[in-house]
């Protein structure tokens, strides 16, 4: 959005939007319906006490009989506790309508996100997006939206009671108010839209900044790069906190000019009222009514600076939301297959951009029931893009994945992860209890079941010494190499699908601590059906057969014994393999 950029069109697009997610829950417009007549019912009701109590006041001075002043006895009390029962309700309904869109807004941004082509935005950037953003479809109605229409109503109110009183007050009134709640919320939002597409961009990287300070202390510090970073970070710091500085004096300004509107028409008011011979009851109604009805109106300039930061925050959010999802799901999807499962794949081509090369070109394989295959291959042969396809994150070109003869295009994505599914490159560890971290991948499952799991995975004496409710920190820091696949693999055994996945289980370990993960995988994946991805050829006589790519495509497939003896990458590999792991001498 440019920087100068009015409310037009197509920035009332996000707000549309935004409002959408406020009414889209059932039963939704009517919370929102109920929010807008109380926040109307309590600022009227403010009026009406002011109103009740100037004449009651004014009208007592002048020693009437009580029961002149009985009305307005009875009116004052009713206001007064109307007001406060009113606005305790506008505010329960209408922070309950905003905290329901704001959790809706955060679960379209999920859906939108798991599974999703890896999004254009930083991991700091998102979380922004995810925290503050998401807060502008609360701010849009608490802070916009219901005060926008008390204000309006109030100010109708107020303008009839002067227009029944002395028409000439009405018409000042009208003037003042016209300036406070339409002119100073114009000039705000021109002068705030400057800033606010600023704003959020500038927080962001500020957040980025942190981010990468906390996480990469460890690095910045090997490298001598703390200096620059925490320069960095400074600078970002310092322009956002330049920007928020304009933003508030903006705020400062429209609110001070509302105010001096605000007793000027008051002042007006009374003076003309006086000048006309309108009497002190009704010239003290007429003031005081004048002075109440602004103030509904003076947080409209606030609310159309604030508007400018939401409907940045908006489109941020749809920026997000418009990202493609991994694969498109069938309408009617097919009925998911029962165990046990044949996985062909045929002809599989993969390209994750127009125009490039194909990550994987005419790869074919087959999983039966029980067999175990092995994917061998030099980094960017396709081996992982064949594992995500399997799991349906990326879709392919041509050939087709048949699951016990059904295309995968037509079951439904998550039915297909639900049972090809496993141990992937990365896995992550979250900041939570061992348990929980294993419980991830069977939240109903029992200790007993907790406990076999660690055990098939070779994990049960960490476990013993560090035990199941030791929090682990995020990012697997407070674990080793070794253990981190060891819990992952854990996990994906607790999960148990019929078909498993496990993608470069051994990368980046030591030697020893490798093969004996490898060695242990091997065991406990018998009798399984699994794919590995490795570039560990030790202990691949085990496995029924193996699939060597390269550039995408199929260039050897076998048995150990058979590849070993035959010229080609995968004897290379073997041999440079026993090179490496013979002792010195």
């Amino acid at each position: 959005m440019n920087q100068r950029e009015p409310i037009d069109g197509a920035t009332r697009e996000p707000v549309r939007d935004g409002l959408r997610s406020l009414i889209d829950l059932a039963g939704m417009h009517r919370r929102l319906l109920l929010a807008g007549l109380l926040a109307t019912a309590a600022d009227l009701a403010s009026l009406g006490l002011i109103a009740a109590s100037a004449y009651l006041i004014t009208r007592a001075a002048e020693q009437p009989p009580l029961t002149a002043l009985s009305i307005a006895i009875v009116g004052v009390r009713a206001f007064a506790t109307g007001r406060g029962v009113f606005r305790y309700g506008e505010r329960l309904a209408g922070h309950d309508v905003a905290l329901r869109a704001q959790a809706t807004t955060r679960e379209r941004l999920y859906q939108a996100l798991i599974p999703a082509r890896p999004p254009g935005q930083r991991g700091a950037d998102l979380l922004t997006r995810m925290v503050d953003d998401t807060d502008a479809v609360q701010d849009l109605l608490v802070r916009v939206l219901l005060p926008g229409v008390a204000a309006a109503v109030t100010g109708v109110a107020a303008i009839a009671i002067a227009a029944f009183l002395y028409p000439v007050a009405a018409v000042v009134l009208l003037a003042g108010l016209a300036v406070a709640g339409i002119l100073l919320p114009g000039l705000a939002t021109a002068a705030a839209t400057r800033w606010s597409a600023r704003i959020a961009p500038a927080r962001a990287e500020l957040a980025a900044r942190v981010a990468d300070l906390v996480h990469g202390a460890a690095d910045l510090a090997a490298y001598g790069a703390n200096p620059g970073a925490l320069a960095a970070a400074r600078a970002a710091d310092a322009r956002l906190a330049r920007l928020e500085r304009g933003q508030w004096w903006i705020n400062a300004t429209t609110s001070g000019a509302g105010m001096l509107v605000q007793g000027l028409t008051v002042v007006l008011v009374t003076l003309l009222a006086q000048a006309a011979g309108v009497d002190r009851v009704a010239t003290a109604v007429l003031a005081l009514s004048a002075l109440v009805a602004f103030e509904p109106v003076l947080p409209l300039s606030a609310a159309a600076e604030r508007l400018t930061g939401i409907v940045a925050a908006l489109r941020r959010l749809r920026e997000v939301r418009a990202t493609p999802p991994a694969v498109t799901a069938p309408a009617s999807p097919a009925p998911p297959p029962e165990p046990p499962l044949t996985v062909e794949v045929r002809d599989l081509v993969v390209r994750h951009a127009p125009g490039r090369a194909p990550a994987l070109d005419g790869v074919s394989l087959t999983l039966t029931p029980g067999k175990r295959v092995a994917l061998v291959g030099p980094s960017g042969a396709g081996k992982s893009t064949l594992l995500a396809a399997l799991m349906r994150l990326v879709d392919h070109e041509s050939g087709r994945i048949l699951i016990n003869g059904i295309d995968v295009r037509d079951l439904d994505p998550e039915d297909v992860r639900a049972r090809i599914t496993g141990l992937t490159q990365d896995p992550y560890v979250f900041r939570a209890t061992l348990r929980d971290n294993l419980r991830l991948a069977g939240p109903e499952a029992g200790d007993e079941e907790l406990a076999e799991a660690v055990r098939r995975a070779r994990l049960e004496e960490w476990v013993a010494r560090t035990g199941w409710d030791t929090e682990l920190g995020e990012d697997a820091r407070t674990v080793s190499g070794g253990q981190l696949q060891r819990l992952a693999l854990a996990r994906a055994l607790l999960y148990n699908p019929p078909v498993l996945l496990l993608d470069e289980p051994a990368e980046a370990l030591d030697e020893v601590t490798a093969d004996a993960l490898m060695a242990d995988l091997l065991d406990v994946t018998h009798g399984r059906t699994t794919l590995l991805v490795t570039h560990r050829l030790r202990g691949l006589d085990q496995v029924d057969e193996i699939v060597v790519l390269e550039h995408g495509r199929v260039i050897q497939r076998g048995r150990h014994e058979d590849l070993v003896a035959t010229p080609g990458y995968y004897r290379d590999l073997w041999r440079a393999e026993e090179l490496t792991s013979r002792p010195a001498r």
